[in-house]
C-alpha cells in the first residue's frame, strides 16, 4: 500500500516532556529506518529503540509513515540549522562562505550517516518531503548567490542551474566523505571543492 504523504506528519507536544518524547522517537526512527530501511522497521522496534510505550507512539504520530514524513522534515531541518550558525559566523566572501556550509554539511553526514538512506527511500515513501528538501535547500544556495552577485563578488549572474550544481557536489562529496569515509580531513575536501567555486564563479 503507497504511502498517504496527505497524512500529517506529527503532533506538536504541549509539554517538555512531551518533546523530549517526541524526539527519542524521532531519533529512534532515524536509527532504525537507517540501519534496516522503511520497509523493513515498524512501529514497534522504533518504540523499543526509544524506550516509550507503543501508545506515546500515537500520541505524536498516527502512523509509521506519518513518522517518516516528520523524519524527512526533521532531518532538512538539521542540515539547515546545522549550516545557519557556520554562515552567521563567517565574515568573507559568499564564494567561501560557500566552502564553510559544505563544511558543516560533511561534518552532519559525518555524523548521521542515516541521511542518506532515509533521504532517498523519501522519494518512494514521503515524495512530497524528498522534493521540498531538495527544493529549499536549493533555494537557500541560490538566494546566498545571488546575494554576492548583487554585491559584485561574482562575475557570473547565478541561476537555478548553478544551485542544482552545487548542491549536487555537495551531496556526493557528503556520501563519499562523510558515509563512506570516516578518516579524511573534511577542511580539506571542503577547501578543495570551493576551489572549484572560486575558479568557475568568482
Amino acid at each position: 500500500m503507497p504511502a498517504n504523504s496527505a497524512a500529517q506528519p506529527s503532533r506538536t507536544p504541549r509539554t517538555e516532556r512531551g518533546r523530549r518524547t517526541q524526539r527519542a522517537i524521532l531519533d529512534a526512527a532515524a536509527a532504525e529506518f537507517g540501519e534496516r530501511g522503511f520497509h523493513e522497521s515498524s512501529i514497534v522496534s522504533i518504540t523499543i529503540r526509544a524506550g516509550v510505550a507503543l501508545g506515546s507512539f500515537y500520541t505524536y504520530f498516527e502512523s509509521k509513515e506519518a513518522l517518516f514524513k516528520a523524519l524527512v522534515q526533521d532531518m532538512s531541518g538539521r542540515v539547515r540549522d546545522q549550516v545557519a550558525p557556520a554562515l552567521r559566523g563567517h565574515s568573507g566572501t559568499a564564494v567561501a562562505a560557500e566552502g564553510v556550509a559544505l563544511g558543516a554539511f560533511l561534518r552532519f553526514a559525518r555524523e548521521h550517516k542515516e541521511i542518506y538512506r532515509i533521504i532517498d527511500e523519501a522519494e518512494f515513501v514521503a515524495p512530497d518531503d524528498w522534493r521540498a528538501h531538495y527544493l529549499s535547500t536549493a533555494a537557500r544556495i541560490l538566494e546566498r548567490l545571488q546575494a554576492a552577485y548583487d554585491k559584485g563578488e561574482l562575475q557570473v549572474a547565478p541561476s537555478e542551474v548553478h544551485a542544482w550544481a552545487i548542491m549536487g557536489m555537495n551531496v556526493f562529496l557528503g556520501l563519499r566523505f562523510g558515509v563512506m569515509d570516516s578518516e579524511t580531513n573534511l577542511g580539506e575536501v571542503a577547501e578543495a571543492a570551493n576551489a572549484l567555486l572560486r575558479d568557475g564563479l568568482g
